[in-house]
């Protein structure tokens, strides 16, 4: 039986083909050390747990509207005021399964065939293929190093034409860990303004920030960037609630009426449960929990980042959020005797059974993606496993 056009574009995902590999290595025996995880290594706050046996005990185990429930809505809609500074009404707002969901159904929503979207490299890898699912086309725009791996608006522009139909911003990013300025957003959003394009703002790693830096939304900018852009967030990272895939939308009324619209012929809702775990979240504000997760993640960006760009033929520039290091290993692959960093990330996983993610499926091949999201004693021995290799290998 031939398989639908629209699959046989998609690239598979390098981050689950190289877990895959992790485990497979784990399971014959050897002692991994996987570096390659998205989501922290903390359980779920034992309060969003009581809340969501409460939910279970109480039967609020049923259908909800498509697009959330009214009191997630609602504490949502709070959250953008408090945090953001943003009002939304809760027409304004969709909750879906996962952020990764949101995008999805934005992009089938808003795409019709080959419409373009701009999405700056290195980029979070199902950007591309969601657009391509959705019929679009993703025209990278590589963010350069000496930038902090950002785009700015001269580069935008260039990158614009009459297909155009949104450009994606990832604030603070994965992989990279970078933040946007208040000023840079505002710069980027003149450019949108002035070609009449869709932002889209991802800003799940909004809460994990480890300098004075503040998190800005391109939403809050002005109203007119207000009424162009689409807000992406959730529970997953900011609150260890990866697995109860609640994620949100918010934006302009047509386009979130729309996502709900389709939201209720695809997964008809959001896990209830997991709906009535992300309000007890945000109606704890900013929790103990959560000021914790972030001193530790802290930490052991410290610790590593140091033990990192002391290896030789690898450099670094040092993130200011999210949970990931994306150092270049191009001069050490090159000066181990690699043809290119997929071979290097490859072996290391063999020789040494430390899993990195390549950054070629970022869109930048020069780079590897670490996950800080372990002890910090896991972190060292990682890190002294790479140096080993490094060294063993060094011509």
């Amino acid at each position: 039986m031939e398989l639908a056009n629209r699959v046989k574009t998609l690239t598979p995902s390098s981050t689950l083909a190289i877990t895959a590999k992790a485990k497979e290595l784990k399971s014959q025996g050897h002692d991994v050390i996987g570096l390659g995880a998205g989501e922290p290594d903390f359980n779920t706050p034992d309060y969003i747990l009581q809340a969501a046996k409460e939910a279970m005990d109480s039967g609020k185990t049923k259908y909800t509207s498509a697009g959330g429930t009214p009191e997630l809505l609602d504490a949502i809609a709070k959250k953008f005021k408090r945090d953001n500074g943003l009002h939304y009404s809760n027409k304004e707002i969709i909750v879906t399964t996962g952020a990764k969901h949101a995008l999805f159904t934005l992009f089938q929503v808003i795409l019709n065939e080959a419409d373009e979207v701009i999405v700056p490299a290195p980029y979070w890898v199902s950007y591309p293929e969601q657009i391509k699912l959705a019929g679009g086309k993703p025209v990278i725009l590589e963010a350069r190093e000496e930038n902090e791996f950002k785009i700015n608006p001269e580069e935008l522009e260039k990158a614009i034409t009459a297909k155009t139909k949104a450009v994606i911003i990832n604030s603070p990013s994965n992989p990279t860990g970078m933040m946007y300025s208040k000023e840079e957003l505002e710069k980027l959003g003149d450019a949108c303004l002035k070609h009449d394009i869709l932002i889209i703002s991802d800003e799940i790693y909004e809460k994990l920030i480890y300098t004075e830096d503040k998190h800005v939304s391109m939403a809050t900018i002005s109203s007119k960037l207000k009424d162009r852009t689409v807000v992406i967030n959730g529970v997953s990272k900011s609150h260890a609630m990866t697995g109860w895939r609640i994620g949100y939308a918010a934006g302009p009324e047509k386009i979130i009426q729309a996502m709900t619209s389709l939201a209720s012929h695809s997964t008809s809702n959001p896990t209830s449960i997991s709906q009535f775990a992300a309000l007890a979240a945000y109606e704890a504000g900013e929790s103990s929990a959560t000021a914790e997760m972030n001193k530790m993640f802290s930490e052991r960006l410290d610790q590593l980042y140091g033990l990192i760009i002391d290896i030789p033929g690898i450099s670094c520039i040092k993130p200011k959020g999210a949970f990931y290091l994306f150092p270049n290993v191009k001069e050490a692959a090159l000066m181990n005797g690699f043809v290119n960093v997929d071979d290097w990330t490859k072996e290391l996983l063999e020789e040494e059974k430390v899993a990195l993610i390549p950054g070629s499926g970022f869109g930048a091949p020069d780079n590897v993606r670490l996950s800080y999201a372990a002890s910090l004693d896991v972190l060292e021995e990682a890190a002294k496993r790479i140096k080993r290799f490094v060294s063993r290998h060094q011509s």
